[in-house]
């Protein structure tokens, strides 16, 4: 099973008043274990950065000015993300933004039901407590001490932890098998009294080996542990 962790950092809040993206990234799961592949791309979003949005992850006008455009950008993305599940925080803010440049490039949309919302995930496993991504690395120990700006990519890289966490740990696909019900006849084999073997293996050594063992075995003295059990 393949999952892709996602996040973007955008220019506002709202894709139909003219905010857009201007960063995603993204981390790759294979049965919930990352597997060091990722995307990362800043976008150039043809606009002006409001200094609300500039002040949540510090990405401005001249940094961002040479960056790609989407439309340019758009058929890699996809191709990362192939038909994987997308793994986000607050999910119906990053798919609305995804959507909505997707549809200027004429590229179809992302399905809803791709996206499995870790936030609604939070909220349930823990209700009435905060579940913001910061939040969530505090309560399971989860180092976020680099995450002093938004990121996408290090966000993406910090969900994925926090996400393996909630689900179960790394690798809950790992569960080991329940013990079967025991019968009357598994029950007998398991209380039998397994007595010595009626003809012994035969030994390993060579009788070359052997000599050299009890050669080195003298040599230890009288006090040497294996003389116990010779």
């Amino acid at each position: 099973m393949r999952e892709i962790v996602l996040d973007t950092e955008t220019t506002g809040f709202d894709p139909t008043s003219g905010d857009r993206i201007v960063e995603i990234g993204a981390v790759e799961l294979i049965r919930h274990v990352p597997t060091g592949n990722t995307y990362h791309q800043y976008i150039n979003p043809e606009r002006a950065m409001p200094k609300e949005a500039f002040e949540v992850h510090g990405l401005g006008d001249d940094f961002l000015k040479d960056k790609p455009l989407f439309k340019s950008i758009a058929q890699d993305f996809l191709d990362f993300i192939g038909d994987a599940k997308l793994v986000i925080h607050n999910a119906a803010f990053d798919m609305k933004f995804l959507n909505a440049e997707l549809g200027w490039v004429n590229k179809t949309p992302i399905p809803w039901e791709r996206a499995i919302d870790t936030l609604e995930i939070a909220r349930r496993k823990f209700p009435g407590s905060p579940a913001s991504l910061d939040a969530l690395c505090r309560r399971y120990g989860i180092d976020n001490s680099a995450r002093t700006l938004h990121g996408a990519l290090l966000d993406s890289e910090i969900l994925a932890e926090v996400y393996l966490e909630m689900i179960g740990g790394r690798q809950p696909d790992l569960v080991l098998g329940a013990t079967p019900e025991k019968t009357a006849s598994s029950t007998t084999v398991e209380n039998r009294m397994i007595g010595a073997r009626p003809n012994p293996l035969p030994p390993r050594l060579s009788e070359d080996e052997a000599s050299a063992h009890g050669a080195f075995v003298e040599a230890m003295g009288e006090k040497a542990l294996w003389k116990r059990f010779s």
